[in-house]
């Protein structure tokens, strides 16, 4: 048979019961998009956790305090829920570890902000000079924390674009030199931060900082730090830099490896973690999705072995004729090939729209790959030549005598 033949009594098969056909092709559909839209979400939230992780900084080691739990046993990686790290620590750091370009020492909590009539609850840090560098910090108006904030104890505040919207109003204008309330105390704002984007944990825009000693004082009222950050020289110098950290602490702290009262967590862990997380995520949505695919299939093939039924006497009349079990088989593959590839096509159209509705209208973000719509239309066709097999192959064996008489 000639392919422009096959191509004709396919549509003409396939469209001679429409609604079965449409019902049969909407279980590939659903499943196309499913697939589509739930790798869309998971692909969307790796690339967005990722990006939240690489904004804090670069090349950035993370030293928090943690209470050991016994010899041999983790540290409690609850941050700020022990008192061992002191700016002293800092000053050791930034003296003594050649790998460290910055170090950042910090102070954090949660307070109730009011200002202007309004109020919010947001994270107010204590920071020096030295975190705008290591946190790639950027000032869009006044100027950040300087080392004569901390020497006077001033009551500044740098806010982020978020904090300034929630306080002063959206796009607020003429902030600088204006007053807020931390825990009932008053800081005259001296400067608004760039929009860097984020959320949660890694929100950056949604801070405000203050002279780390002023915190320390009027805020936590003990000398204890919740966190220090070292910016290293470069990404090779990392692991380095971070073994020599773990080396001073130890020493300073009197320590050992197994009674560590701090934890320390580079870049580059942080984001292989969550990329194996997120892309474990990815993988489960898409199983889960899948299963609708395999409903499909065998939709398809219940359909084909419905119409190699119906068309027995057809079957047993080309025989006769002479067509071989090659023709009848390719025509009955085709079908259903033909079924699942339409139904593919309008189902990543469907899964596309979908991705893009969630990515509007929602706060979930989408990622589309074109490996993931190249894997759609191989699924597609893969389930079109697997549940299409045995109905083509049925037909093909078919003995054309008996085929003639069949009622």
């Amino acid at each position: 048979m000639k392919i422009f033949d096959i191509i004709q009594e396919t549509y003409l098969a396939l469209s001679a019961n429409k609604v079965r056909t449409g019902l049969t092709m909407l279980g590939i559909i659903i499943g196309i998009s499913s697939v589509i839209a739930m790798v869309s979400i998971g692909q969307g939230a790796q690339s967005s956790i990722t990006s939240n992780i690489e904004s804090i900084g670069s090349n950035l080691i993370l030293i928090s305090p943690g209470a050991p739990r016994g010899i041999g046993q983790q540290v409690s990686m609850g941050r700020g829920s022990a008192k061992s790290l002191t700016r002293e620590d800092a000053d050791a750091i930034s003296a003594e570890i050649s790998y460290a370009k910055s170090v950042s020492p910090e102070v954090s909590g949660r307070y109730q902000i009011a200002g202007k009539g309004t109020n919010t609850n947001t994270s107010v840090m204590g920071v020096s000079g030295f975190y705008a560098d290591v946190r790639n910090i950027q000032i869009s108006e006044g100027d950040f924390i300087s080392d004569q904030n901390l020497k006077s104890l001033s009551k500044v505040a740098v806010l982020g674009p978020t904090v300034r919207d929630d306080i002063f109003g959206e796009n607020a204008q003429d902030v600088i030199g204006q007053t807020i309330k931390i825990k009932g105390l008053e800081f005259k704002v001296i400067g608004i931060t760039k929009t860097k984007g984020g959320s949660g944990f890694s929100n950056q825009d949604d801070m405000i900082f203050v002279p780390l000693t002023s915190a320390q004082k009027y805020l936590t009222g003990d000398k204890y730090l919740t966190s220090i950050s070292v910016q290293a020289i470069d990404s090779s110098t990392m692991t380095q830099a971070q073994q020599e950290i773990t080396d001073l602490l130890l020493a300073r702290h009197k320590k050992t490896t197994e009674t560590a009262d701090f934890n320390i967590l580079n870049q580059a862990d942080i984001l292989a973690t969550a990329s194996s997380i997120t892309s474990t995520f990815t993988i489960l949505l898409g199983a889960v999705a899948g299963i609708s695919l395999l409903v499909g299939g065998i939709g398809i093939m219940n359909m084909m072995l419905t119409t190699v039924t119906e068309r027995t006497r057809e079957i047993g009349l080309r025989k006769a004729i002479g067509a071989k079990r090659r023709d009848i088989s390719t025509q009955f593959l085709i079908e259903a090939v033909m079924l699942t590839l339409v139904g593919g096509i309008i189902g990543v159209i469907l899964g596309w729209s979908i991705s893009y509705l969630i990515s509007q209208f929602t706060p979930l973000s989408t990622s589309i790959s074109l490996g993931s719509v190249v894997m759609a239309f191989g699924v597609s066709a893969s389930i079109g030549i697997i549940f299409g097999y045995y109905p083509a192959r049925r037909a093909s064996r078919l003995n054309p005598i008996e085929a003639l008489r069949y009622e």
